[in-house]
Parts: C-alpha cells; structure tokens; sequence
C-alpha cells in the first residue's frame, strides 16, 4: 500500500474530530472567527516545535524557499482560513454530516485547480466523476422546506457556504501542493512540515490581526477557553500534518478524494454525538457524491 493512502486516512480522521469540536465551539462559546482561530493559534507552536525536533534529530538544514513558495504558501493559507469560516458558519444552517459533504465539493474542484494552476490533468473519467457529483450537490443544496421555484432552492444560504468552502479549500490544497513541491529534491517530511509551520504562523498572524480590529474580546476567549480550544489545535496539528504529507508524495486530486472517506466518519458523528438525522434526500444526495469519490479512486 502506497504511504500517502493511510496518512491521508488518518488526516481525515483527525479533521473530522477537529470539525465536532470547531462546532462545539461555535454553538457554545465562540464567534466563527473565534472558532476558526483556534485552529491555527495553538497548532502553530507545537509545528514549529515539531519541525525544530525532526531537524536537530535528523542532521538537516531548513528549506530555503524562492518567491514561488511564498506565494503558493501564503494563497493556500488566506483560502484555507476563509473556506474554515465558511464550514464553521455552515454548521448554522445544516445538520453536521450535512456540512462536511458540502465541503466535500472540494474534490471535485481541487482536480480542476490543479490541471489549471500545476498542470495535473482530468481525464474522461474525472469529468464523469464532476458530473455525478455535480448532481449530489444539486440535491443537497435543496432546503429541507423546498419551497419557492427550483433555482431559489439551490441558491441559498447553505448551498453558497459549501460551494464556496470547497472552492477555497481547492485553492488551499493546490497552494500547498505547490509550495511543498517548489522546495525542491529533500526530505519529504521535511518539505511538509516545514511548509506547515510557515502557513500555520501567518494564519495565526493574520487571523490575530482580523479578530483584533473585528471583533474585540474574542482573542481573550479562545485563550480562556483553552481546553477545548486547545484540543481543536491538536486536532488541527495532526490533521494537517497529515494532509500536507499527502500532498507531498501525490497529486493533490487523488489526496482529496481518498480524503472523501471523511464522510463516513462524519455519518458516525451526526448519530452518535449530535443526535441529528440526515433527510432522505441528503442520503441520497450523499450517495452520489460517494459514487463521484469512488470513481476518482479507481477510474483516474
């Protein structure tokens, strides 16, 4: 078994507890700025101390990275936080299984992305991939009300949130393939973890500076609450390590689609811990979606 295969199983694990968390915290206690700041501000320490234990253990200099790197590093940072905003407000609108696979559009787009910006074809069979996809979002974008004409029942709120969290999280994933790979010819642990360390300091910065001019007080309750908040970092850490090492050793497509597996243990979530019941029409909307997963995996 190739090794990217149980690190991404294991990223999306980790992503998923690190979601049930996100929204523990979104209902009880923070703002979805507050809840997405979490993620990086205690994650961003234990990278960094990571990445100077695996160096002084294994003999080897840090990355010089050129001009592409940052910008690659930098655009995957900014889409990776807003595409987080858009999934914790989601949570809002839709039941949380409901949520993850509206995030899950990001497969599909990341495989486009990535053909536009690094060159990493589609095939026939991704194209037959995004259209049955395409068809689970249609369905799951349909409010539990339906009412009105059918164009306003795929244009709400909820539907706009996913769809946009799965563009940006593409952006994030092919800005991070990108950046890894523009380190050149080492250590690919390295490679990732380093690039990890850099993204995760300028989103701990950046969302600092936004919750500092935006919402006044909130820093001061991410830090109070620290032992969920906290966990929500670990989470992330591990989560996004695994990610990034996946990015690394393979197409970023193929990563987000094995990643779809998320699915599964989001279902596990929504009966075990929030007690929620998808509609029948979100079964089987889902289920299109896992067929559009199953053909990424095998047929490209």
């Amino acid at each position: 078994m190739a090794l990217w295969i149980p690190i991404t199983i294991g990223a999306a694990f980790a992503q998923n507890l690190r979601f049930m968390l996100q929204k523990h915290l979104k209902a009880t206690r923070l703002s979805t700025g507050g809840a997405t700041f979490a993620r990086f501000v205690y994650s961003a320490p234990l990278v960094a101390l990571m990445v100077w234990a695996y160096t002084t253990a294994t003999g080897q200099d840090l990355p010089r990275p050129d001009g592409w790197f940052w910008v690659y590093a930098l655009l995957g940072g900014l889409g990776q936080i807003l595409a987080t905003m858009c999934v914790v407000a989601l949570f809002a609108e839709r039941n949380f299984a409901v949520g993850i696979t509206f995030k899950k559009t990001e497969v599909l787009q990341t495989a486009l992305l990535g053909f536009l910006v690094l060159g990493e074809g589609v095939s026939l069979y991704g194209l037959l991939a995004i259209l049955v996809g395409f068809v689970g979002i249609v369905l799951l974008s349909d409010p539990p009300e339906a009412v009105g004409r059918w164009h306003q029942r795929i244009t709400n709120r909820a539907a706009g949130l996913g769809l946009l969290s799965g563009i940006l999280f593409a952006v994030s994933a092919t800005g991070y393939r990108g950046a890894s790979l523009s380190l050149g010819e080492i250590d690919f642990f390295l490679r990732a973890s380093f690039t990890l360390m850099i993204v995760t300091a300028s989103q701990s910065l950046a969302m600092a500076l936004w919750l500092r001019l935006r919402e006044p007080g909130e820093i001061g309750l991410v830090l109070r609450h620290w032992r969920v908040a906290g966990m929500v970092g670990i989470t992330s850490m591990i989560g996004s390590l695994g990610w990034f090492t996946a990015f690394t050793l393979q197409n970023a497509a193929y990563v987000k689609a094995l990643g779809q597996i998320e699915l599964l243990f989001s279902f596990v979530a929504t009966v075990l811990f929030f007690r929620e019941k998808p509609t029948l029409r979100e079964i089987v909307a889902m289920g299109f979606l896992t067929a559009s997963i199953l053909l990424l995996v095998l047929l490209l």
